[in-house]
């Protein structure tokens, strides 16, 4: 009967020490980032219809100004907008009345202020657009986020 227990409790101690072992592995990797796709992604900007982000570029202060997100939309809507302002989390709100024509493009630039972004840093936000269809006093609204990596 002793002999039994024994090897039940070998058993259970070489898988004991095989588990301890790849867990301890497992936090070693993730100590050093391994697990974080996010440096290994390039960025994003996306926004919900009738609108879509072209281009856009998040840059750090560089001393002579301040720190922003620029991003360049397009009015795939069939119809003609005026965008009343670009709100982007983390950052600030543009608010200017532009008049955008469907298939034309427009650019904004909204300012995060001096120092607020660090080049080399993910800058993550969540956009909001709001406009009007023109000759319309109803505020409409489109939604999405930008991610990238702050450039000097």
């Amino acid at each position: 009967m002793k002999k039994k227990g024994q090897a039940a409790l070998e058993f259970l101690m070489t898988y004991g020490w095989a588990i301890l072992a790849a867990i301890i592995a497992i936090g070693v990797l993730a100590y050093f980032g391994v697990f974080s796709p996010g440096k290994y992604i390039t960025g994003s900007a996306v926004v919900n219809p009738p609108f879509y982000v072209n281009a856009w570029n998040v840059q750090a202060d560089t001393g002579a100004g301040s720190s922003g997100v620029t991003m360049e939309l397009r009015n795939n809507g069939g119809e003609d907008y005026e965008i009343q302002s670009v709100d982007v989390t983390g950052c600030g709100t543009v608010s200017t009345i532009t008049p955008i024509a469907a298939g034309a493009t427009a650019t904004f630039i909204v300012d995060c202020g001096v120092g607020a972004l660090n080049a080399g840093e993910t800058f993550k936000g969540d956009v909001t657009i709001t406009y009007q269809k023109t000759n319309s006093n109803v505020d409409l609204t489109s939604s999405g986020t930008v991610a990238e990596k702050v450039t000097a």
